[in-house]
């Protein structure tokens, strides 16, 4: 069989073409630092890459989600251990007011008009609001839960309450209804703002009443501890979930850099020797193809 000077040329040009074509790939990818520029570079690696990309996304969302049940939490736990504070200071008032022995009457009045305050004070606070919603106002959109004359205005508890999705697998509530945290009123049994209004008018007209109140307070107190502990445990939930969310980003930034980046000194090394073999397969064709007057006749 003839091997003519054409295929000949043709094979050492194709082979010229393909370590050049490798020359080039090698050097794209040190411009870039990229492994994969198009899907056909590596079709299994384009597809991991996307994965991984679209598990980013979720756990970016996740941490909005965390850092926004955060800032609810913090806002509730505020709003809750000022209402503790000032509650506490009505019980102190309620038990001076007792000792009626050692309370002159202008003392009681004053008693009377500081627990009064007390009231729209803790109003005010049952009615904290963040992003314009209400803290104590379940899923209501409103921006108060509790109207002026202490009626609940806002949602009752209803299912999980409001949530946060933290990860593909946990939920976190991040609310404390007027109900849980307030109280309920009910067959003539006031909630924590209807029962501090009725020490303040009893301080003055029913002193006797107030160790009766006094008990009933008590178990507001508890009620509002058990929700401040409540909302500790949950945020120190969202405290948990957001470390690992963190950990995530940080693995799956490592994934995605295995996936794409390239190792800089490998593919320094890898192009040195390809270029070298390249110069070698440049300067062995010069060598094998010399034409000649004849191999143009032949």
């Amino acid at each position: 069989m003839r091997i003519t000077h054409r295929a000949v040329t043709q094979t050492a040009l194709l082979g010229l073409n393909n370590n050049l074509s490798s020359v080039a790939k090698l050097q794209q990818q040190l411009t870039s630092g990229k492994l994969i520029s198009a899907p056909s570079d590596s079709p299994t690696g384009t597809n991991k890459a996307l994965q991984v990309r679209q598990d980013q996304s979720a756990v970016q969302q996740f941490a909005k989600n965390i850092s926004d049940g955060q800032s609810w939490l913090d806002a509730t736990d505020t709003a809750l251990n000022t209402a503790i504070g000032q509650v506490q200071r009505v019980r102190a008032l309620t038990v001076q007011a007792m000792n009626e022995g050692a309370t002159s009457t202008s003392s009681q009045k004053a008693i009377a008009v500081e627990v009064a305050a007390l009231r729209e004070s803790l109003l005010g606070v049952a009615n904290s609001s963040i992003n314009d919603r209400a803290l104590f106002g379940g899923v209501t959109q409103g921006s108060a839960a509790y109207a002026s004359d202490g009626t609940y205005v806002g949602a009752p508890p209803v299912g999980e309450g409001i949530t946060r999705r933290v990860s593909n697998a946990d939920r976190i509530r991040i609310d404390v209804t007027g109900h849980e945290a307030f109280g309920v009123p009910s067959a003539g049994e006031p909630d924590l703002f209807g029962l501090v209004g009725k020490i303040a008018t009893d301080v003055e007209s029913a002193p006797d009443a107030l160790s009766a109140d006094l008990e009933k307070l008590d178990v507001a107190l508890e009620r509002l501890l058990g929700a401040a502990a409540s909302v500790g445990a949950r945020a120190a939930r969202m405290e948990a979930a957001g470390q690992v969310n963190t950990d995530l980003q940080l693995t799956l930034a490592s994934q995605l850099v295995d996936v794409e980046d390239i190792d800089l000194a490998k593919t320094i090394m890898e192009l040195s020797q390809t270029e070298v073999g390249y110069k070698a397969a440049l300067q062995a064709t010069a060598q094998v193809i010399q034409p000649t007057l004849v191999d143009f006749l032949a």
